[in-house]
């Protein structure tokens, strides 16, 4: 008799419906209301010609609102061959929820380009991403006060930078134009720490989480991270910006790292800053020194860690590897990487599951920094740094003359420096985190039975939003 195979749906739209459905259970409000915090509520999908060698190209792209509850709708545009408009409208609603866990006053939003960036050179894609936010700015899909793309998978500070000059061009004399999108380099309106966002934001996730010591006994860790072993999958803006830090900072060792060609591994751990030029200087990670090359990307996933940080694409860990998952804690710092079965399998383990809708929310959160500066037209810490320092000057000469001994002058002149926007940015961000981990934790917590750090967050994104809804009196 032939063996049944058993199959899961992997349409990440259906997924995110899903995991909203096993929350919905837990909150008390109207079906009513549930099904209108669960719809994407537009999709603007458009094709248009761009040129590309000799001749023209038809190419593809979607951009969705998923919730209007908040203006403006924040979202990345992702470039990539394998998008589609059931992928865009289910991150555009994992960015309604990311947006309500870390209370970011946003809607959630994404687009998408059905293209492989590194086959086009520099000026095509230039062409393709200023046709495309014609087309966004044609429909009213983009705007500072009503849609704010941003950078994703397959798009970077470049491309942000040629949307705005787009959007400025065809809306001359606007005062808040570059406040039309974020991710944009320094020199046209972006924020220092914007970059590392993501990345730093699943680190100060960690930092939070090993803070709490009965939640590390049950997984028999200690409450640091220095020593703690440590694997990643993708090594892009997130991965590298997590994996350089836990490392430099917080002294793990990265004893894995997945890229879309190989996976290279040491029990020692593998130094991220010699990898990156290593893999500058080759075009890949292949063969650094010191390390094992294994085929397979994904073969980074199977390592045995205490933390495992996918940082990726979506249904990375599935049914078909999830048995050969060895980590403590799985922390997604991709959209959905794990999928329903996969996850079941990995809880009933006891692995504590990071769910993404939390752990990479620390992009839209800098996000939201950089949209408020460009609107006040005013660098953060600007006004403020002197003043602070000289009246921590002023503090510490009276402390010298009051107990006649005085600071060594290294010592001194760092207690007196004032703060930058970096510093403000990131002391932001970490707080922002702290807090919304707190949140979901107590949530999971307080519910009888509750062991899901994903529904969790999605019973607390629920509720912000119905809250929203109620208050502008759409629903009694």
């Amino acid at each position: 008799m032939a063996r049944r195979t058993v199959t899961e749906d992997l349409n990440l739209n259906h997924i995110v419906h899903q995991q909203f459905d096993t929350a919905a259970k837990h909150v008390k409000l109207p079906d009513s209301l549930l099904k209108q915090i669960r719809a994407c509520n537009n999709v603007y999908y458009v094709q248009f010609p761009a040129k590309v060698g000799k001749g023209y190209e038809l190419i593809e792209g979607w951009r969705a609102e998923h919730s209007h509850h908040k203006k403006p709708l924040k979202g990345g545009i992702r470039y990539s061959s394998m998008v589609t408009q059931d992928e865009v409208m289910a991150l555009a609603g994992l960015m309604t929820f990311k947006c309500a866990i870390v209370n970011v006053p946003f809607g959630g939003s994404k687009g998408g380009v059905k293209i492989r960036p590194r086959d086009y050179k520099r000026d095509e894609l230039e062409r393709i991403t200023r046709r495309y936010t014609m087309e966004l700015v044609r429909k009213g899909f983009i705007g500072p006060g009503v849609n704010v793309p941003a950078p994703d998978y397959g798009t970077g500070e470049q491309e942000m930078a040629w949307i705005a000059d787009t959007y400025d061009t065809l809306h001359p004399g606007g005062l808040d134009n570059m406040a039309c999108v974020t991710g944009k380099p320094l020199t046209q309106g972006g924020i220092r720490g914007r970059r590392e966002a993501t990345g730093l934001g699943v680190v100060y996730a960690l930092r939070e989480v090993f803070r709490h010591k009965r939640d590390m006994a049950k997984l028999g860790l200690d409450t640091t991270l220095e020593g703690k072993t440590v694997s990643v999958q993708g090594l892009g803006n997130v991965g590298y910006h997590a994996a350089r830090t836990l490392q430099e900072e917080d002294g793990a060792l990265i004893v894995s790292i997945g890229e879309w060609d190989c996976a290279i591994h040491n029990k020692k751990g593998i130094d991220i800053s010699q990898l990156v030029k290593y893999r500058k200087r080759t075009g890949s990670i292949k063969g650094f020194p010191g390390t094992k090359t294994t085929k397979k990307g994904t073969d980074c996933l199977e390592v045995e860690c205490d933390i495992l940080i996918p940082s990726a694409l979506e249904n990375q860990i599935n049914m078909t590897n999830m048995k050969r998952i060895k980590t403590k804690i799985l922390a997604e710092a991709a959209n959905g990487p794990t999928t329903p079965a996969a996850e079941a399998h990995l809880l009933k383990k006891g692995v504590l599951i990071l769910p993404d809708i939390f752990m990479n929310a620390g992009g839209v959160t800098v996000s939201y920094f950089e949209w408020s500066k460009n609107l006040s037209h005013m660098r953060f810490g600007r006004l403020e740094k002197r003043i602070n320092e000289r009246k921590r000057l002023s503090l510490l000469d009276a402390t010298e003359d009051l107990v006649d001994k005085r600071y060594p002058r290294g010592l001194k002149e760092r207690l007196v420096a004032g703060v930058d926007e970096t510093a403000l940015v990131h002391s932001g961000l970490e707080q922002t985190m702290d807090d919304a981990y707190l949140e979901i934790r107590e949530i999971r917590n307080k519910k009888k039975g509750l062991n899901s750090l994903r529904t969790a967050a999605y019973i607390s994104a629920i509720e912000k939003v119905a809250t929203s809804y109620i208050e502008m009196g759409i629903f009694p």
